[in-house]
């Protein structure tokens, strides 16, 4: 049976809402992923909302793993 667009939603977003410690071993931080993404991409963008706004835009669009993928190579120092 095919998911619904909801179930579709809460599956993608398991990741955005896992804290950052949870998902990768390699952090300590707490902060979930989306924040920390939002975070990373608001510093990069010199505090620009609209430009952030559009870097997080496809994290939507992206299955679990493709968002932890991005989200690594992102995040990762």
């Amino acid at each position: 049976m095919a998911m619904t667009a909801e179930q579709k939603v809460n599956d993608r977003e398991r990741v955005l809402d896992t804290p950052m410690n949870k998902e990768f071993d390699w952090s300590e931080d707490t902060t979930p992923v989306r924040d920390a993404l939002w975070n990373h991409y608001m510093e990069e963008d010199g505090k620009d909302t609209m430009a952030t706004e559009a870097k997080m835009h496809p994290y939507l669009d992206m299955s679990n793993d493709e968002v932890a993928a991005n989200a690594e190579k992102t995040l990762k120092k």
